[in-house]
């Protein structure tokens, strides 16, 4: 189980006690103050939650703690012994074992004091717990987190809780000439740079050096493709261009042999027209006609020619009369 002595020259982390400005010893296992001195005077927060505290005896001398926190331990009494810590403005005793006002008696000689917690303590359950404990602190502005009027605390101290750490800043950059960086900033606010983030800009520079060209290539290949398309394309055109005129020449050779056909057959109609112009379906008819005007002749001669030969006798008869 770690003890308050190791846990403090961890915190410390090599640094001396003079340039400690915040001290974090939660959970450590302790029932009083050990390891704990007058050396860090610069001290402006400590922070013992939850470590087992039964008495505060033994608590040192910071003349510049501004900030408290002791919840949760198992203090009764005995707050007498923070009257070394005339900042003090924020002080939580909330989860100890604080049963009545007269135990709250020694805060009085605390002055900077506004902001008490109480917050899970027996003394809560007096009657008119809050403006009893309003009238015993005079200085108080803040109790379980409410002012007198019940109204809730802002975060305005935590901006100021800022503003104060900027100054504690300063007094530590003061008393150390050479210090540079102080929690990872330097004099002016200045986060410190790392190597490793310049070393990742530059990969990713390089990556994105490399993505550029992998993008121009892309684009290339993306114009490549395209005229390659424009060449399918074109492929395409030339072969519909000749599937056309195939067409074009298969309908213009029927076209032509439909003309062909035509001439020939208007050349064969011209061609009986002029046979057919010594022809005249009359003329047929003429001819027969005369043929039997012809053969009516005939006979009529011979008959003409038999009746003068038959008519002879009567000559001759009339002769031999």
């Amino acid at each position: 189980m770690e003890n308050m002595e190791k846990r403090i020259e961890l915190e410390k982390r090599g640094r001396p006690a003079e340039e400690i400005l915040d001290l974090n010893l939660d959970n450590c296992r302790s029932t009083q103050i050990s390891g704990l001195t007058d050396d860090f005077k610069v001290l402006e927060s400590l922070s013992l939650i939850n470590v087992g505290l039964t008495t505060l005896k033994g608590f040192p001398n910071l003349p510049n703690l501004k900030k408290l926190e002791l919840s949760d331990n198992r203090i009764s009494n005995g707050l007498h012994f923070l009257h070394g810590c005339p900042k003090l403005s924020y002080l939580n005793l909330s989860g100890n074992k604080i049963k009545d006002l007269e135990t709250l008696e020694p805060l009085k000689k605390l002055p900077a004091l506004s902001n008490l917690d109480l917050f899970n303590c027996e003394v809560t359950n007096l009657e008119n717990y809050r403006e009893k404990v309003f009238e015993t602190l005079d200085g108080l502005q803040f109790l379980d987190g409410y002012d007198r009027n019940d109204q809730e605390q802002e975060d305005d101290e935590d901006d100021d809780d800022d503003d104060e750490g900027a100054g504690e800043s300063e007094k530590v950059f003061e008393t150390l000439d050479g210090l540079q960086f102080l929690d990872g900033y330097d004099r002016n606010d200045q986060e410190q740079e790392d190597d490793e983030d310049d070393d990742d800009d530059d990969e990713g520079a390089g990556e994105n050096g490399n993505g550029e060209c992998s993008e121009e290539s892309d684009e290339e290949e993306g114009n490549g493709e395209l005229e390659e398309d424009d060449d399918e394309d074109d492929d395409d055109d030339d072969e519909d261009g000749e599937d056309d005129d195939d067409d074009d020449d298969d309908e213009g050779e029927e076209q032509n042999d439909t003309e062909i056909g035509l001439s020939y057959l208007q050349k064969s109609g011209l061609e009986e027209d002029s046979e057919g112009e010594d022809f005249e379906p009359g003329d047929d008819e003429e001819d027969d006609d005369d043929d039997e005007d012809e053969d009516l002749e005939g006979e009529a001669n011979e008959g003409e020619s038999r009746g003068v030969k038959r008519k002879k006798p009567d000559d001759d008869e009339d002769e031999a009369d």
